[in-house]
């Protein structure tokens, strides 16, 4: 297991939707390790696989004190909506009221390819909407209003983050190769 380096604010691979995973195998066992090992060393309260340049269909959470994975997650929400703060790993140091559903019934599969309902409210079915946006390609930034997403991106330009290199990735040939 290892920590990863997160991708950040500008980078394609979090504006490009993740594809669904087809293989459960000792691969993508090694993908939900290193998701949750890089989540809980931010730390943060979710990870989706491209924030760590993998494009595939995958997400882990930390929510109070259960720790958990979703994969190719397929949404339920309530007509219900709430606002409530919401940042990013992606995004450091930015935080928003987000309209989100209230709740949420997440469909999918764990690391094993067995099915996994997994039913939740408040910050549970934000993170699970949070993340399955960052599977679409769809930021938290993307659900503000015209006048706090402006706000949004005058911090973005103005943070220490945002004009910073890229961390230099190094990838296995032997490895993930299909995944990037």
């Amino acid at each position: 297991m290892t920590a990863q380096p997160i991708r950040l604010f500008g980078d394609p691979v979090l504006r490009s939707p993740a594809a669904p995973v087809e293989v459960f195998d000792k691969e993508l066992r090694n993908l939900v390790r290193d998701l949750t090992e890089t989540m809980q060393q931010a730390p943060g309260a979710g990870l989706s696989a491209n924030q760590i340049g993998v494009a595939l269909r995958v997400f882990t959470y930390d929510i109070d004190g259960v720790v958990g994975h979703l994969i190719n997650p397929d949404l339920d929400l309530s007509s219900e909506m709430e606002e409530g703060p919401e940042g990013c790993l992606s995004l450091p140091g930015l935080t928003f009221d987000t309209p989100r559903a209230i709740r949420t019934v997440a469909k999918g599969f764990n690391m094993h390819g067995e099915p996994v309902v997994l039913e939740g409210s408040g910050l549970l079915a934000r993170c699970v909407q949070h993340e399955t946006d960052h599977l679409d390609g769809v930021l938290f930034i993307d659900r503000l209003n015209p006048a706090e997403r402006k706000a949004a991106m005058k911090e973005i330009r103005q943070s220490e983050w945002f004009s910073a290199q890229p961390p230099l990735v190094k990838i296995n040939p032997h490895q993930f190769d299909r995944w990037f």
